[in-house]
């Protein structure tokens, strides 16, 4: 059921036109610096996104400009795990991974899951109460594993931000009882508080 759904959210994500996915990336930019949590965290995680992810290069270099640390990953895939360096210009970054922008690990800044205030991450659909369906390698299960056992410096728990284009939200997305959910899923349309 996974692989049909991940099939059908990938090529529904992928039917957005270029025009069509430039407007839905700004309204999800504008509505992630609208939010509270995102106004008040000093250091983010971001995913560096690839081709038709909603767009977070802009986001990245504004939230830059607002003197916030930020952070992306690198995928070990030797060790099946993402270690996260801080990044001070998108043009730190070169394909890695699946061609992915990553920070060159050589010259950036390892930093620490425990100094995240907030981490935004892609998906390939989530539903309404906060379960994700991501690509398949668990690279981003295995990061979010630990988030009951991480606080934020400043605000507590951490708090795990998607953003999606609404053709990524589906009405219930196959989940097991050790899957994270996230938290708040950020659209082109709305913001959607997940809840159990």
């Amino acid at each position: 059921m996974k692989k049909s759904l991940r099939a059908l959210l990938l090529a529904k994500r992928d039917s957005i036109t270029k025009e069509n996915k430039k407007i839905k990336d700004s309204a999800i930019r504008k509505r992630l610096f609208s939010l509270e949590y995102f106004k008040e965290a000093k250091t983010i995680l971001f995913y560096a996104s690839f081709r038709s992810e909603a767009e977070t290069l802009k986001a990245i270099q504004n939230t830059l400009k607002l003197n916030k640390r930020v952070a992306l990953p690198v995928v070990d895939t030797e060790h099946k795990q993402l270690k996260l360096y801080e990044v001070h210009d998108i043009s730190e970054l070169s394909p890695g991974y699946m061609g992915i922008p990553e920070p060159v690990a050589v010259r950036a800044l390892n930093i620490s899951l425990n100094e995240i205030d907030i981490e935004i991450i892609p998906g390939i659909g989530f539903d309404p109460k906060g379960n994700r369906l991501g690509y398949g390698s668990g690279y981003y299960d295995k990061l979010l594993s630990h988030k009951s056992k991480r606080l934020s410096k400043t605000k507590g728990r951490i708090t795990t931000i998607a953003l999606a284009f609404e053709e990524q939200i589906a009405e219930k997305i196959p989940s097991e009882p050790h899957d994270i959910r996230v938290d708040l899923i950020v659209t082109d349309k709305r913001l959607i508080r997940c809840k159990d």
